[in-house]
């Protein structure tokens, strides 16, 4: 029973993490591309905060690929993964004079997509 693996594509999204996207971006570069194994390695290294959410998405991605799809970890490779913005807490900081700053913490919506390695 062979499957058609070329449009296999699975998928594992995390909403509203209370990380800045311009902090997670850079993060999410490093293993864009790269296979599963690598880029868990890569991640568990990483000295930045975002690694650990970006490393909790990709474990669903490849269980979700293995659960639902029976595929094997080892012949995953990373296809697409991004980060878009999501809600903005606005919060305000005292300053001089009776003034106010505002403070943004941003939230993002962390998107990873594993397919099968071409095998060419």
């Amino acid at each position: 029973m062979a499957k058609n693996t070329d449009s296999l594509e699975v998928r594992a999204t995390a909403k509203y993490v209370r990380v800045a996207p311009r902090k997670a971006r850079t993060v999410i570069a490093l293993v864009r591309g790269k296979s599963v194994e690598k880029a868990l390695e890569i991640l568990q290294f990483s000295t930045r905060a975002a690694a650990v959410d970006i490393a909790k998405v990709l474990r669903s991605a490849v269980a979700n690929a293995e659960y639902n799809n029976h595929l094997h970890a080892r012949d995953l490779v990373v296809k697409y993964a991004y980060v878009d913005e999501g809600p903005t807490l606005k919060r305000i900081r005292p300053r001089a004079k009776g003034s106010a700053s505002r403070i943004n913490k941003r939230m993002s919506h962390i998107t990873v997509v594993v397919a099968p390695r071409k095998e060419a």
